[in-house]
C-alpha cells in the first residue's frame, strides 16, 4: 500500500538548503529539501532518497540530523534507473541514499543538487510512504576563466586589448555585466562553441595613468540574484617601467613588467593546464609548470564530480583510484605538475569520503597510487611550495583511512605505505617496525606507517631534527567518547644526551606538535611515545643537548661575573695606567689587555642580548649575531698581538719592537682583520643565498663540515689558538732551558714554579681554554669524555673575564702596589719599568741576558 503526496514545480534557491527541517507529517518540504516525519511507535525503519542526476553542476550532501543525536544512521548507496523530466533521453541513472534511524527520532537528509524529480520513500515492513515533487535549481557558473590578448598590454606599441571570459554551457540564463576600471568596454559579444560559451569586450587602455590599477570583471547573476564573479588585472608596460626582456625558453614569455606573473595555456603534447612565469626587476624568475598529463587531467575531472555528488557511487570511486593507481606507475608521472594533480585527486576524494562511504574495495589501489607518489621526484618548486604538497597529501591520507569502511581487510603493504587493520578494544599492531597498542579504543582501528614524507613536510619545531623517517597514522571508524591511551615505540634513540620528542602533525597550524603526547623512556636504542589522542605521529629529536639546568646556571653565573670583573679590570687599568707605562713593554702589554678585555665584554654583553631569540625580530637577531661575530673575532686578534709580541721579545732580546710598528701592525689586526673577515662571510652568503645565521640561535650557521658560516669564525679562532699555543710553548722551553744543568732541586723546584705561573697566566690571555670547543666538535655526544668536556669549556669560558682580573691585576705587584697607593692616598716615588730598571730582574750569571716577562716573575734567558 502507498501513500503519496505531491507538490507543485518550484524552483529552489540553493542558500535554503542549510534551514533545519523538522516535519510531523511524512512529506517532501522543498524549502529546505528535506523529507521527514516523526512516529512514535516503528521500529526500526529504511528512509529511501531517489533524486535525479543534474547536469554538470556544483552537488553537495549534508550530514544528517535531528533534534537527538542518530548514532545508528549509516549512509549507503546503489544504483537505479528512474524516468527524469528535464534531462537528456527518457531515462537516466539515479542515485539512491538510504539509512537506518531509530524510532522516536525527526530525521532529514539534505543536497544541493540540479532540475529534475525528487522521492522520499519511508518503508516499514509490507507498507511504503512516498512523497514527490518536481524541483528546478538556479545555478552559477562552476568555472570563470578569464583570458586577455595581447597578455601584456605596451603602451609604446598599442593601448587596446580584447578580454575573453568563459564559462561552461548552460542552460541557465544569467545577466552579465562587465565592468572596466577606468572606463567603459567596447564591442561585447558572446558565442557558443565546444561545449563553452564565450563572452568578449574591447578594453582601451589609459596609459597616462601609471600609479592606477587598471583590471576588468565580469559578473554573473542568476533569475534568484545570486552573483558570482571574476577579475583580472592587466599587466601594463609604462614608458620608464622596469620589465624583463622577451624570452622562448621553455613558451614564449613578452616584455613583462616589474612584479607582474604571466600565465600561458601552451602546454606540450599530451599534456593540458599553464605555465607562469615572475617577473623580479629585470630577471625572469623559473618557470612554474602546471601542465598535468591529459590522463591524470581526466582523473581530476573524475575525483571532482565524484565529491559534487554526480554520479557518486562505488564503481567511480574505484575507476578513480584504479586510474589513479595506473597514472602512478606510469613514467609520466615524474613531473612536479603531475605529482601536484595526484595529491589534488587524494585532497578531493578524502573531502568526498566525508559525506559518501567509500568500501574497503578501492584500498588497494588508493595504497599503491598513494605509495608510488612518495617515490616520484617532488623538485622544481620552492621548499615553501613542498611543505605544503606534502602537509596536504599527509591530510588526505589521513582522511582516506578514516573514512573507508574495511570489513575483511587486515592489512595493505606496499614499499612506503603499510596498512593495518585491528578489530577490539585493544589493538597491538606492529608497522615498518614500530609497535602500535592503542587501549581502551573502539572497534576498529586502523594504522598506517608511511615513509620518504617526513623530510618533506616542514619543521620549525623547537629547533628539532627528524629522528625516525616514518610517520605512524592511527584512526578509529567510530569516535570513541572514553578516555584512551596509545602507545608507539620506536626503534629510534637520539645520540648522546640529545632530547627526543614525541609529536604529531597539527594540520591546523601545518607543524609538529607535543600536545597530548609525552616520552615515557627511551632506552635501548628505542623511544617510547604515549598519547591521547589518535592522528599522524612521529619522534623528533632537538638539535641541540637536552638542556641541562646545572649548565644554564653556570653560564648565566659566570657571564654575570665576567662582565663585573671586565668592567673592574678596566676601571683599574684607568686607575693605574700613567703610573705603569714607563716602558714601550708595558704599554705593549697594557694596551694589548685592554682591548682584549674591552671585546670580551662587549661579546658577553652581545651574548647575553641574545639569550632568548625567540622575542627578538630578525633584524636584531642579525645585529646581535654580527656584533657577536665582530667582538669575539677582535677579542683572539689581540691576543695573537699579545702572543707574537711575547715570542718577539724573548727570541730577539737585544731587538726590542718600536711602538709605533707595533701599534700599527696590532691595529691591522685587531680591529681591522675582524671586520673583514665578518663582512667578507655575510656577503658571501648573501651572494649564494645561503644562511648567515640562524634565527631560533643568533649564531652562525654549522652545516657540516667546511659548510656554513660558522667556519668564518672557527678557522680564524683556530687558527689563532693554535698560534697562542705554540708561544705558551716557546716561553715553557726558553724557562726550561733557563734552569741551570746539574742545579740544586730547590733551584727545580722554581724553575717548575715558574712554569706553572706562566701557563696558568697565558692560558685564559691566550684563549687556549676555547681549545675544549674544538675538542666537544670531534667529540660524539655519546663519547664518555662529552660531558666533562662540555662542563670544562662552559665554567672556563663563561668566567674568563673573572681570569682576566685576576692574572692582569691581583697577581701583578705593580698594580697591587699602585692601587693600594690610590687608596690610602700615599704618593711613592716609583721609577721607571725598562728592563735595566725592573726590580724584578735579577742577573742569572754573567752570560744571563734579563727580559721582564708577562707576569713579572723572573725569566733567564740563557745566550
Amino acid at each position: 500500500m502507498e501513500s503519496h503526496s505531491t507538490h507543485p514545480h518550484k524552483r529552489l534557491n540553493k542558500g535554503n538548503v542549510l534551514d533545519v527541517c523538522r516535519c510531523d507529517t511524512f512529506e517532501l518540504d522543498l524549502r529546505s529539501l528535506c523529507c521527514g516525519f516523526s512516529r512514535q511507535d516503528l521500529g526500526s525503519a529504511l528512509i529511501r532518497w531517489v533524486r535525479a542526476l543534474p547536469p554538470p553542476g556544483p552537488t553537495r550532501y549534508l550530514d544528517p540530523a535531528g533534534e537527538e543525536d542518530i548514532t545508528v544512521f549509516k549512509i549507503k548507496t546503489s544504483r537505479v534507473i528512474v524516468s527524469s523530466p528535464g534531462t537528456r533521453g527518457s531515462r537516466k541513472e539515479q542515485q539512491m541514499l538510504s539509512g537506518e534511524i531509530r524510532p522516536s527520532h525527526s530525521h532529514r537528509l539534505s543536497v544541493w543538487t540540479g532540475p529534475g524529480t525528487y522521492e522520499c520513500a519511508f518503508v516499514i515492513g509490507p507498507v511504503m510512504y512516498t512523497a514527490k515533487a518536481q524541483m528546478n535549481v538556479a545555478l552559477l557558473p562552476d568555472e570563470i576563466t578569464m583570458k586577455i590578448n595581447p597578455l601584456i598590454v605596451n603602451c609604446a606599441e598599442s593601448s587596446n586589448v580584447s578580454i575573453k571570459a568563459t564559462i561552461a554551457d548552460t542552460t541557465e540564463t544569467y545577466d552579465v555585466n562587465w565592468h572596466y576600471s577606468v572606463s567603459k568596454l567596447t564591442d561585447l559579444k558572446n558565442t557558443t562553441s565546444s561545449g563553452n560559451i564565450d563572452y568578449s569586450a574591447m578594453a582601451h587602455i589609459k596609459c597616462d595613468q601609471p600609479t592606477e590599477e587598471q583590471y576588468v570583471r565580469i559578473t554573473f547573476k542568476n533569475n534568484v540574484n545570486q552573483e558570482k564573479s571574476e577579475q583580472y588585472t592587466i599587466p601594463i608596460i609604462y614608458e620608464n617601467t622596469k620589465v624583463c626582456s622577451d624570452d622562448n625558453s621553455d613558451g614564449i614569455w613578452p616584455k613583462t613588467p616589474d612584479g607582474t606573473t604571466v600565465t600561458i595555456h601552451t602546454c606540450e603534447n599530451n599534456t593540458v593546464g599553464h605555465k607562469t612565469r615572475t617577473c623580479k626587476g629585470r630577471e625572469w624568475l623559473p618557470v612554474f609548470n602546471s601542465c598535468v598529463d591529459k590522463k591524470l587531467s581526466e582523473v581530476v575531472s573524475e575525483a571532482e564530480y565524484f565529491e559534487k555528488g554526480m554520479g557518486a557511487s562505488q564503481d567511480l570511486a574505484k575507476n578513480v583510484f584504479e586510474g589513479l593507481k595506473n597514472f602512478s606507475t606510469s613514467e609520466t608521472t615524474e613531473s612536479t605538475a603531475n605529482v601536484i594533480g595526484v595529491i589534488k585527486v587524494l585532497d578531493v576524494m578524502a573531502t568526498a569520503s566525508k559525506t559518501f562511504a567509500m568500501t574497503e574495495e578501492i584500498l588497494p589501489n588508493f595504497v599503491e597510487s598513494a605509495s608510488n607518489i612518495l617515490d616520484k621526484n617532488w623538485q622544481g618548486v620552492n621548499d615553501s611550495y613542498i611543505h605544503t604538497m606534502s602537509s596536504q597529501y599527509l591530510k588526505s591520507v589521513e582522511g582516506l583511512v578514516k573514512y573507508i569502511k574495511v570489513k575483511n581487510t587486515n592489512n595493505v603493504a606496499t614499499p612506503n605505505i603499510n596498512f593495518e587493520v585491528c578489530s577490539g578494544s585493544d589493538c597491538n599492531l606492529k608497522v615498518f617496525g614500530i609497535n602500535v597498542t592503542l587501549h581502551n579504543g573502539t572497534k576498529v582501528v586502523k594504522t598506517v606507517g608511511l615513509k620518504n614524507l617526513i623530510h618533506k613536510l616542514p619543521n620549525n619545531y623547537q629547533n628539532s631534527e627528524q629522528l625516525s623517517d616514518k610517520i605512524i597514522v592511527v584512526t578509529q571508524e567510530e569516535e570513541s567518547t572514553s578516555p584512551f591511551k596509545i602507545t608507539l615505540d620506536f626503534p629510534n634513540k637520539p645520540p648522546g644526551h640529545r632530547k627526543p620528542l614525541c609529536v604529531y602533525w597539527d594540520t591546523e597550524k601545518e607543524d609538529w606538535s607535543e600536545e597530548g603526547c609525552t616520552v615515557k623512556s627511551s632506552i635501548n636504542g628505542s623511544t617510547l611515545c604515549e598519547c591521547n589522542h589518535l592522528t599522524a605521529f612521529s619522534i623528533l629529536m632537538g638539535k641541540g643537548n637536552t638542556p641541562d639546568p646545572t649548565l644554564d646556571i653556570i653560564t648565566y653565573t659566570g657571564l654575570a661575573v665576567s662582565i663585573c670583573s671586565l668592567i673592574i679590570f678596566l676601571i683599574i687599568e684607568y686607575l693605574v695606567w700613567s703610573a705603569l707605562i714607563k716602558s714601550n713593554l708595558s704599554h705593549f702589554r697594557h694596551t694589548a689587555m685592554v682591548n682584549i678585555a674591552s671585546f670580551r665584554l662587549l661579546a658577553d654583553c652581545s651574548f647575553l642580548a641574545s639569550i632568548y631569540p625567540e622575542i627578538l625580530t630578525d633584524e636584531w637577531c642579525l645585529i646581535l649575531t654580527i656584533c657577536k661575530h665582530v667582538f669575539y673575532l677582535a677579542m683572539f686578534s689581540w691576543m695573537l698581538c699579545l702572543s707574537v709580541m711575547l715570542v718577539h721579545q724573548i727570541i730577539f732580546v737585544f731587538s726590542p719592537l718600536r711602538k709605533r710598528v707595533f701599534m700599527f701592525f696590532s691595529s691591522i689586526v685587531g680591529y681591522v682583520c675582524p671586520i673583514l673577515i665578518v663582512g667578507t662571510s655575510y656577503l658571501f652568503c648573501k651572494y649564494t643565498k645561503t644562511k648567515y645565521y640562524e634565527p631560533d640561535k643568533c649564531w652562525l650557521v654549522y652545516d657540516g663540515p667546511l659548510q656554513g658560516s660558522m667556519y668564518a669564525f672557527l678557522l680564524p679562532v683556530g687558527t689563532i689558538t693554535l698560534t697562542n699555543l705554540f708561544s705558551m710553548v716557546v716561553v715553557i722551553l726558553t724557562l726550561m732551558k733557563t734552569a741551570v744543568p746539574g742545579g740544586s732541586q730547590k733551584q727545580d723546584k722554581e724553575t717548575a714554579k715558574s712554569i706553572f705561573k706562566v701557563v696558568l697566566y697565558l692560558t685564559p690571555v691566550f684563549g687556549i681554554t676555547w681549545a675544549f670547543g674544538f675538542l666537544l666538535r670531534v667529540l660524539n655526544e655519546d663519547h664518555p669524555a662529552y660531558l666533562f668536556a662540555n662542563y670544562t669549556f662552559t665554567i672556563l669560558n663563561t668566567f674568563q673575564g673573572l681570569f682576566i682580573l685576576i692574572t692582569g691585576c691581583f697577581t701583578e705587584t705593580k698594580v697591587r702596589e699602585e692601587l693600594i697607593t690610590l687608596i690610602t692616598r700615599k704618593k711613592k716615588a716609583r721609577d721607571g719599568v725598562d728592563i735595566e730598571d725592573n726590580p724584578h730582574v735579577h742577573k742569572c750569571s754573567s752570560t744571563c741576558s734579563l727580559q721582564e716577562n708577562m707576569s713579572e716573575s723572573l725569566v733567564c734567558i740563557r745566550i
